[in-house]
């Protein structure tokens, strides 16, 4: 049978698929010798882009065994974050070594391990919020991606039936998403979500439309009806609609993660209902979710400057203020409840020390941690055979302009994920090797067997399964040990904003 045959007769295809294989068919081989474009996105500066629409490519490294290749292996996805904004599969570069590159991971845990792009921006994720224009186009190059995976990577000696999805910040909540989308049943058995999960308040954008019509304003489109406004900015030019969403980054009025607007969405499809609805979908998905101990300190930074300078003071009125932007949704109420319980320990006279840690604590817990901790709680009350495990990553900033009170900032686990200590040695100490051994060999057990204590890889210390009665974690720095195991993470703010606040009426919608 030839190729085009066997492309037309493959009953399973979708037509989107049949297509893609006409045209492997019609491209031939890929030589696969340097990574591919990343897709167009903003550049930093936010007055150029970078990148190109021809962009849907993935990445494989592959663990050489002494004699032959090996076989029947488990299989690593990497989503990877950049606020669905920017971001590529082999991640940030410094000469020819690559955030993202996959050896570490594939030959210390014998695993193969793929990165995959997706488009972000407005390319990506802009929505008119009906079927003119449904968005979450880069969730589903993400579940295109790893559909390819499942079908194609037995030829390269991986197990097709033993898939695991993992990801940081928009890739952690892009991999919860994954697993609570109908249209993965069956692909993957396992998943990972650093710094980000489906139910973060920047998850999901719920006025889509309001966001298509400012970009579609801006390169001139009209906006009188979705479908007149979706046609004109499928034939605007692609530069013009990325750069037609701009980030403020100084001068906000408003915290920085209300501001995140080219999200997902729920679009009745893909997404066909609110998240913390969907978790029943992830069911028999081992899942294991976690935060870095100070994953809000860069968007505090950016909202309050003063904590990362010694000799500039914040008072408890700039806490307050912060504190009701993060909670507008909950009015003046909410806003005096979330305040009183972050600071009702600091006395009279507050050392500057701890109202910056206070701060910095506040943005963790709102953006990341209580999130985390809700969707924790969801997978285990849904799960049949799912197992659930939770942790925190601790191991303190390497940055030398921080103060030196920060601990782990958002993104700081991924050098240690990807193996960075080994591949460049001479920017490391051992004590960053230890930590990135650990969590090399806890990642790839848990993809191999389910349980990150088990496998291919020695561990330094049991994890203990998440318990809605033990609430156990794993405090990941480089000094694992029995103590490592703790329970019952920041259980009065977690309860304060899972029971009190949740409760409050909702006096506004966050922008």
């Amino acid at each position: 049978m030839d190729g085009w045959t066997a492309c037309n007769q493959k009953t399973e295809l979708t037509a989107l698929s049949r297509t893609w294989c006409i045209l492997f068919l019609l491209l031939g081989t890929l030589k696969a010798k340097d990574f591919k474009n990343r897709c167009m996105q903003m550049t930093l500066t936010q007055n150029d882009v970078r990148g190109k629409e021809d962009c849907l490519y993935l990445n494989i490294w592959i663990p050489q065994g002494k004699k032959q290749v090996s076989t029947n292996l488990p299989v690593m996805v990497w989503i990877y974050g950049g606020a669905f904004l920017v971001g590529g599969g082999q991640g940030a570069n410094f000469l020819d070594n690559y955030l993202y590159d996959g050896e570490e991971i594939a030959v210390r845990g014998n695993v193969i391990v793929v990165t995959l792009n997706y488009r972000v921006g407005p390319l990506g994720f802009l929505s008119t919020g009906d079927s003119n224009m449904p968005g979450n186009y880069g969730l589903k190059d993400q579940h295109m991606a790893i559909a390819w995976v499942k079908r194609n990577i037995k030829a390269f000696g991986g197990d097709p039936d033993n898939i695991t999805i993992f990801g940081e910040s928009a890739g952690g909540t892009s991999v919860s998403l994954q697993i609570l989308s109908p249209k993965n049943a069956g692909l993957f058995k396992r998943a990972i979500s650093q710094s980000g999960v489906s139910l973060c308040s920047w998850a999901i954008q719920k006025d889509p439309l309001y966001w298509a019509k400012k970009v579609g304003q801006e390169v001139g489109c009209p906006i009188s009806n979705t479908t007149a406004l979706a046609n004109c900015l499928r034939v605007s030019d692609p530069k013009a609609v990325t750069l037609a969403y701009h980030l403020q980054l100084v001068n906000l009025n408003s915290p920085l993660v209300h501001t995140l607007a080219i999200t997902p969405v729920v679009d009745g499809d893909f997404l066909p209902d609110i998240p913390e609805k969907l978790f029943a979908n992830a069911a028999d998905i081992d899942y294991i979710a976690g935060v870095n101990n100070m994953d809000g300190h860069f968007f505090a930074g950016i909202d309050m400057p003063a904590i990362n300078r010694p000799l500039v003071k914040i008072t408890a009125s700039d806490v307050y203020d912060l504190v009701k932007g993060l909670t507008a949704d909950r009015g003046e109420r909410g806003a005096n409840l979330t305040y009183n319980i972050y600071t009702e320990l600091w006395g009279d006279k507050p050392d500057q020390e701890v109202m910056k840690r206070t701060v910095v604590d506040l943005a963790t817990d709102y953006i990341f941690l209580i999130p985390t901790q809700w969707a924790l709680n969801l997978h285990l009350q849904n799960a049949r055979s799912g197992k659930t495990y939770s942790y925190v990553f601790s191991q303190p900033s390497r940055m030398p302009v921080y103060p030196s009170w920060v601990g782990a900032d958002h993104a700081d686990d991924l050098q240690y994920v990807f193996g960075k200590p080994f591949a460049t040695p001479l920017g490391y100490l051992p004590k960053h090797r230890t930590v990135s051994g650990a969590m090399i060999a806890y990642w790839t057990n848990f993809a191999r067997t389910g349980d990150p204590n088990t496998g291919y890889s020695d561990v330094p210390v049991t994890w203990v399964p998440y318990t809605t009665e033990g609430g156990y974690y794993l405090d990941i720095n480089n000094n694992l040990n029995y103590d490592s195991v703790k329970q019952n993470l920041r259980a009065p703010f977690v309860n304060y904003w899972n029971a009190v606040y949740l409760k409050l009426p909702q006096v506004a919608t966050t922008p």
